[in-house]
Parts: C-alpha cells; structure tokens; sequence
C-alpha cells in the first residue's frame, strides 16, 4: 500500500531521553500546484503536525490537568529543495528545549524518490509550542523539563528561548495596519508590478476539523492558508511558476476560535534580482462573540522565487512603489534580505 498516512513511531534518544517522531505521507496531486511543486503550506502543515503531536504529548508525561500544546512561533524556515507529486515525506521532530511553560521542536522534512530510493533535505525548522489546558483554557500548564547531554546545550537552549521571547514582543509590537482587499473590478485599474494590483485576501470560517480539541485554530491550517494567499500575490506580480523559498518567523499573537471568519491577506513589500518578498497578515472576527472585535491573530514575512518550465530560477520585474508608506516598507524589506543574504554565506564559509 502506498499510502502510508499518519505512521508514526518513537525512537529513544540516548540518555537525553528525547522523545522523537516520525511521520511519512506519499504526496499527491492535490497536495501541489500545476507543474507538480508540492505546495510549501503542505509542507509547512505536516511541520506543524509533528511539532504538536512531540510537545502534547510531552507535555502530558507528568500528574496534573491535560493540556494542548498550541503552536506560539515558528522560526525562520528555508526550503532547501522543491518536493514532487509521487515522492514520500519523511517528518522528524524532536524536543531540544524546555522553559516553565513552553517547548522548542526541532524539525526535519526529508523527501524520498521510492522509486530510485534518493532522499534529500528538503526542510529544517524550529517551532515553540505552549501548553493550555483543556479544563481552563485561558491556563497555562507547566512542562515536564527535559535532561540536557550537557550545560553548555541547555544554556545555547536558553538563548534561543529568550531570543525568540524578544522577537516575539517586538513582532506583536509592530503587527501592521489592516489589509483592504483588492476585488477583481478594481485590480483592473491598478498598474501591473504596484503593490495594489498584486495584493490578495481570501476568508475563510473556521470549522471543526480546522480545530485542536480546545476548539482553537491548528497551526498549521493558519499557515497553510497565509502560504496560499503569499503564493497568489507571487504569481499575480510575475506571472510565472512560483515556489516557496522561506519564511521568515511566523508569530501567533492570538488564538483563533471555531466559528470566527478568518481574513488572510498578503501584499508585496521587496523584490530583490530573483526573489519575492511578501508580508501576510491574519485577522479573526469573531461571528458570536461580537463585542471582542476583529483582532490580528498572526503575521509573517514569506518569500518567493520564480521558475522557468524547467524548474530554473527566473529574474523578478522590480517592484513598484507608488506611496512613501511602501518605499518605506521596500527598504525594511531589503534590510532584511541583505542580511538572510550575509548569515547565509557566514554559514556557507564555515562548512567550507
């Protein structure tokens, strides 16, 4: 049988005692786009899958109240290589960090040809989870602490933890404006390659198999969707095959709960020679509970590239900016690329 849906198995780590898991799917037509790329929000979704199912049932291992563990952060994640209808993914997770209330995952996506038996890299990411109850769920429960090989691991685990902790606020701080979505009428009178004629938005409600058992949005849907709408704006600006080539960290400022009708936009905010980069927000609004308001529920950085019929990288069309609002935001999205660019080549030089 082909299919191998869901399989999961634990490894034990050494001492470490770490737990593991592993997940395997075949990727199907459905899971790509028209020339066969499996869809980086598929890949981002089965990431989220492993990373909840390690931290839950981690965080389940002592006495006390049963809990979810929902997904907080997702650092910066690059797509190494594209992933094809037919290949097998193979997803591993595995705990390297606990604090008092949260937990880092580390995890790995290989992709595998059964047919040749190759198997190449395709994903590396690190999620943060934390744990709520399921009686209370506005309760955070504490985590069970894991052993450290050394104290030298636990402290490098330490900053990581205070320094996605800094981001976080920061992120939360800044979060964006709101998103007027562009209706297909009016794209007709916006100039082609401006940041108008190439935003999207789709909505979505909210329904129960989106949920976790709190009744709260997975993870992984909300990232699946933003990759859906950052992959439109993509197309929409050069036309092309376009592939998701990273994601800048992916912060979850507030849960999102069965019934609300999510809005996911996207607008282009860089473009570099090869690239594209573009900012996606998502706002919830809740249909009954009226009185709390809409609200931004998550936000992200996603970029781009675009492919010739042979899967080659194809020059971008510059952006055009019309507003200083987006000179502005042109500039502080080459910032960022300039220096993914240097940390990039830093890592090269050391491997070398």
């Amino acid at each position: 049988m082909l299919q191998v849906f869901g399989k999961v198995k634990e490894l034990r780590l050494g001492l470490q005692r770490f737990q593991s898991v592993i997940r395997e799917r075949i990727m199907r037509p459905d899971d790509a786009n028209i020339v066969g790329n499996v869809h980086g929000g598929t890949i981002l979704k089965m990431i989220e899958e492993a990373g909840g199912i390690i931290s839950t049932r981690h965080c389940n291992k002592q006495p006390g109240d049963r809990c979810v563990a929902a997904l907080a952060r997702v650092e910066r994640t690059d797509f190494l290589h594209p992933m094809l209808i037919g290949e097998v993914a193979h997803v591993s997770a595995e705990l390297t960090y606990t604090s008092r209330h949260s937990v880092e995952v580390q995890v790995n996506v290989m992709s595998e040809n059964i047919l040749t038996g190759s198997k190449k890299l395709t994903n590396k990411a690190t999620l943060w989870y934390v744990p709520f109850s399921l009686e209370n769920v506005d309760k955070v429960t504490d985590v069970p602490q894991i052993e450290y090989a050394s104290p030298e691991q636990e402290e490098e685990g330490k900053k990581r933890y205070e320094a996605q902790k800094m981001e976080r606020l920061e992120s939360k701080e800044r979060n964006g404006e709101a998103i007027i979505p562009v209706i297909s009428p009016d794209r007709q009178t916006k100039e082609e390659y401006t940041v108008g004629f190439s935003q999207s938005s789709l909505i979505h409600l909210v329904g129960p198999s989106d949920c976790t058992l709190h009744g709260f949005v997975h993870g992984g849907v909300t990232m699946k969707l933003m990759d859906e709408v950052a992959g439109i704006v993509a197309a929409r600006h050069c036309k092309t095959n376009i592939v998701t080539a990273s994601v800048d960290a992916i912060n979850f400022h507030r849960k999102i709960k069965k019934g609300c009708v999510v809005t996911v936009s996207g607008r282009m905010t860089f473009t570099s020679n090869k690239s594209m980069e573009i900012e996606v927000f998502v706002d919830a609004d809740p249909l009954v509970e009226t009185t709390k308001g809409k609200y931004r529920a998550v936000s992200a950085f996603f970029t781009y590239i675009s492919l010739d019929k042979d899967g080659k990288p194809l020059p971008v069309t510059s952006l055009k900016l019309e507003t200083q609002e987006e000179k502005k935001r042109f500039e502080e999205g080459k910032v960022r690329y300039l220096q993914t660019k240097a940390k990039r080549q830093a890592e090269q030089e050391r491997q070398q």
